[in-house]
C-alpha cells in the first residue's frame, strides 16, 4: 500500500527549510530553487504547496509568529508568571532577546521581513506584521491591570508605555544581533526598565 502523504508535515518542512536559508544567508537570497535545495526536494514539490515565493514567506512568518507564542506561554508556565502581570510583561520582553539559535532566527528573519515589506508591496500588509499592535494592546491590558493591584506606577499612560516597551525590546534585540551588546547586557537593561515601571515597595 503507498504511504500516505502528510501533507501539513510537509509544508512545514518546507517552511522550515527556508527558515534555515534565510537565517544562513538573509532573507533577500531566498530563492524557490534555494528553498528545494535545502529541503532536499525538487523545486516542482516547492510550487505544488506555495504557488509564489510571496505565499512562502508569508507561510514562514506565521511559523515563526506560532513559534514565539509557544516559547512566551512556556517561559511563563515555567517561571509561574500567569497571575502577575510584570512577570508575564517580563516573559514577553526577554524573548525579543536573542539567546539561542531558534530566537535568533526568529529577529533576523522578521527583521528582514519588515524591512523588505517597505518597498515590496505583494509582501506589504500583511496580517504578521499586525502583530506589534495585539503585542502593544496585550501589554497595555497586562500595565492596567498591574496599575489596579498597585503594583504598577498609577501615573502610567499604560498605552504609551506599552507601544515604548516593545520600541525598546525591539531596537535592543536588534542591537544583540548587531553585537553591540551582549544577550545579558541587553537583559539587564530591560530589568532597569521594568523597575521604573515596577517600582519596589516602600
Amino acid at each position: 500500500m503507498p504511504k500516505l502523504v502528510d501533507h501539513e508535515e510537509r509544508r512545514a518542512h518546507i517552511v522550515d527549510a527556508l527558515l534555515r536559508s534565510a537565517a544562513n544567508h538573509g532573507l533577500h537570497s531566498v530563492t524557490m530553487r534555494s528553498v528545494a535545495i535545502e529541503a532536499g526536494v525538487s523545486v516542482r514539490l516547492v510550487q505544488y504547496y506555495f504557488d509564489t515565493k510571496e505565499q512562502l514567506l508569508l507561510a514562514a512568518m506565521t511559523r515563526l509568529a506560532t513559534r514565539m507564542g509557544e516559547r512566551i506561554r512556556h517561559r511563563v508556565r515555567t517561571t509561574g508568571a500567569a497571575g502577575d502581570p510584570r512577570a508575564v510583561i517580563e516573559a514577553v520582553l526577554l524573548e525579543a532577546v536573542p539567546t539561542d539559535e531558534e530566537s535568533r532566527t526568529f529577529h533576523l528573519v522578521y527583521t528582514e521581513y519588515a524591512v523588505l515589506s517597505v518597498t515590496d508591496p505583494a509582501l506589504g500588509g500583511r496580517p504578521f506584521l499586525a502583530a506589534p499592535d495585539e503585542m502593544e494592546a496585550f501589554l497595555a491590558a497586562q500595565l492596567t491591570a498591574a496599575q489596579a493591584t498597585g503594583a504598577a506606577d498609577p501615573h502610567l499612560d499604560p498605552h504609551q508605555e506599552a507601544v515604548v516597551l516593545l520600541a525598546a525590546s525591539a531596537g535592543l534585540g536588534l542591537s544583540v544581533l548587531l553585537h553591540q551588546r551582549t544577550p545579558d547586557q541587553a537583559t539587564t537593561a530591560l530589568h532597569y526598565h521594568l523597575t521604573r515601571l515596577f517600582p519596589p515597595p516602600t
